[in-house]
């Protein structure tokens, strides 16, 4: 243990000496006992705090407008980090444990000390933080179809996320993406109910697996190296008209239930400990306002008991244009039930408001009690009034290799094959040893494009000195044999390409990177020059096409030209993933889970629809063996044989070193 973390644990313990099990009079306080039962420490508490404490616990802030004075004189819930919002550039884990811990010795000696909880947008890894592990987004978790993986994922997080001191994240996204026009598309694990229903079982690597006689409906949060989680966005959020970011899903009761509700359910029944509203509206009526589904639906009818969070600036947006008649939207809110309101910077505009509604006996009472005892259920429930102060315990955690390698194999199993030559020339896997090969394209040698979105940044960032993580390039250059020369060119001239008689290129096009309305787009095309670079390479040279985005693209006008064609989506920092299943140490077998459309006109379009006429149909993708199993089973053949054939034994023996060259220089030993 290092001398800072020794003094960062006796700090600790300074605090929790004072603070735990009695008050400053050194009186016993029943909620400070952890020997008692969650909802007797939950009762004692509320019936001590004033109708001002129990508002501050309904208000999440920003970390930028959050200081020790106002999170003690307003008795602040909640604090966040909005996207991109860190304490420093390149912040380290124990920056992140340091500037929290501040925060919340400020909760800690308000009058009845209650902790606050942090929250964070961990949706794909630890997303905002520099050296995090930036795992695929869902979408390409959508198509490896592995819940394990995914519950792996989820615990891999959740350890990066502690390691930072939060204990909080704003995932996973469960919606049912319906269009791919939609800038949050990506966000989503499948156009099919089935397959998001499955995801959610990242919320048991998030928050841990509850025992099984645990009440279901109930928050569970399993430990310190766990955090609570968070479905989101409720309800709906897939399924507006064109895909418009924040618009209106019109639909009977039916096909909301049936299409965007069930995997709520699923999550609820695994114990996630909050639920986010949407922005969107329901056949005309926000979310943000809809009584029917928070309150009777998603409380009453799927019996969730933990707590239910507005979206930023989510109360704002109930109006158009946003935060016109403030106080009414605020009334709207807080009675559909929403319990806990990201503000995040007017605070005091909230609180004053609430106050007044509340006094004036618009709002009951009642309706306050339920959002703050469900606020303090989570809290007890995760342990945050034992170890409400983090400590740089889990600092090697974040980046770590092992996650590093999760995140590979998520990626390779990610990746859907599209195409591959024909049945009797497949293009893939490539050959390791050649003399010289192409890599070419927008997205061959750029971390942030390969990441995409919620990256660092909001709306994530373009090179490679944002984070740390292996590029396409690089993965290529560290996978094929030391001979073979690989040359990179963005956009090579037709020209350049015959004169150096390439064995191969592997162009690597897509998307920039996009959050949220600045993703939602009608066009769906690549970035330019994708389309030239595809056409003048792939008539030079025999070429493997990489797709890398957070959606289907226009992609027919350049399919023939195309030898195999790959779809990576958003695969994060671990770019050896790609490597992996292009040269054979792994096979493709992913499959799609959204269905890539022809044009743009067919849209929406999904799955079952009367008019369904893909480019490649939901569920498509080719599998392919390893070069390992490959050589295994023809060696096998050849040994069951009652004379073994000299051709299989010898084109065995090929295979082999063409694609494994370095078994010949152990042969040559």
């Amino acid at each position: 243990m290092s001398r800072v973390s020794g003094r960062i644990i006796v700090g600790s313990l300074l605090w929790m000496c004072v603070w735990v099990c009695c008050n400053g009079d050194g009186e016993y306080v029943l909620y400070k006992d952890p020997k008692q039962t969650v909802s007797d420490r939950v009762a004692d508490l509320f019936g001590r705090m004033t109708l001002e404490e129990k508002i501050g616990q309904m208000v999440q802030i920003d970390r930028s407008v959050a200081t020790v004075n106002i999170m003690r004189d307003y008795f602040i819930g909640s604090v966040l980090s909005g996207g991109g919002s860190a304490p420093l550039p390149e912040a380290t884990a124990q920056n992140w444990v340091d500037m929290i811990n501040e925060y919340q010795k400020g909760a800690l000696v308000s009058r009845l000390g209650i902790p606050m909880i942090y929250g964070i947008d961990a949706v794909h890894g630890h997303n905002n933080v520099y050296n995090a592990t930036i795992f695929p987004h869902n979408v390409g978790l959508g198509a490896t179809r592995d819940p394990d993986l995914v519950k792996r994922i989820g615990a891999a997080t959740a350890l990066e996320v502690r390691a930072t001191g939060i204990p909080y994240t704003f995932a996973p996204c469960i919606a049912v993406c319906r269009d791919p026009r939609w800038g949050r598309c990506y966000e989503s694990y499948s156009e099919d109910h089935k397959v998001v229903e499955d995801m959610t079982d990242v919320i048991l690597g998030l928050q841990g697996e509850p025992p099984s006689n645990y009440k279901h409906g109930v928050p569970f949060v399993g430990g310190r190296d766990k955090v609570a989680a968070c479905a989101k966005h409720y309800v709906g959020d897939g399924g507006t008209t064109r895909g418009i970011n924040e618009n209106n899903t019109v639909t009977d009761l039916h096909g909301l239930l049936s299409v965007h509700m069930p995997a709520y359910a699923d999550a609820i029944y695994k114990g996630v400990s909050t639920v986010m509203v949407s922005y969107s509206s329901w056949n005309g009526e926000k979310m943000h306002a809809n009584t029917e589904l928070i309150t009777g639906y998603l409380k009453g009818t799927l019996k969730f008991k933990g707590f239910v969070i507005s979206d930023w600036q989510g109360v704002d947006k109930i109006s158009s244009p946003p935060h016109t008649n403030y106080t009414a939207s605020v009334r709207a809110a807080i009675q559909a039930g929403i319990d806990m309101v990201m503000v995040p910077f007017n605070f005091t505009e909230f609180v004053n408001d609430l106050m007044s509604l509340v006094k004036t006996k618009v709002i009951p009472v009642t309706r306050i009690d339920d959002a703050v005892t469900r606020i303090l259920l989570v809290k007890f429930t995760m342990g945050l009034f034992e170890n409400p102060l983090a400590d740089y315990s889990f600092s090697n955690e974040l980046g770590s290799q092992a996650h590093r390698d999760l995140a590979r194999e998520a990626v390779r199993k990610s990746l859907v094959l599209l195409k591959n030559g024909n049945k009797t020339n497949p293009m893939l896997p490539l050959p390791r040893k050649t003399s010289k090969i192409l890599v070419a394209g927008t997205h061959a040698d750029n971390l942030g494009y390969q990441c995409g979105g919620w990256t660092i940044n909001w709306q994530g960032f373009t090179g490679n000195k944002n984070t740390r993580g292996t590029t396409l390039l690089g993965a290529v250059k560290s996978a094929v044999d030391r001979s073979t020369e690989v040359i990179f060119r963005e956009n090579p001239d037709v020209e350049f390409i015959k004169s150096n008689n390439f064995a191969y290129a592997i162009i690597a096009v897509g998307e920039p990177p996009y959050a949220e309305t600045a993703g939602d787009s009608d066009k769906l095309t690549m970035l330019d020059p994708g389309p030239a670079i595809i056409s003048s390479t792939c008539q030079a040279v025999k070429c493997v096409v990489v797709v890398i985005s957070g959606r289907p693209l226009v992609m027919e006008p350049y399919v023939a030209s195309i030898e195999a064609l790959v779809a990576a989506w958003l695969p994060g920092t671990e770019g050896q993933g790609i490597t992996d299943a292009l040269f054979g140490d792994h096979g493709f077998s992913g499959k799609l889970p959204v269905t890539w459309f022809r044009n743009t006109e067919q849209l929406p379009m999904s799955y079952g629809d009367s008019h369904y006429d893909p480019l490649f149909a939901y569920g498509s993708g080719l599998e392919t063996e390893s070069v390992a199993s490959i050589v295994a089973r023809s060696t096998s053949a050849s040994a069951t044989s009652t004379k073994p054939c000299l051709i299989t034994v010898l084109v065995s023996a090929t295979i082999s070193l063409f694609f494994f060259p370095s078994l010949s220089r152990v042969l040559r030993r």
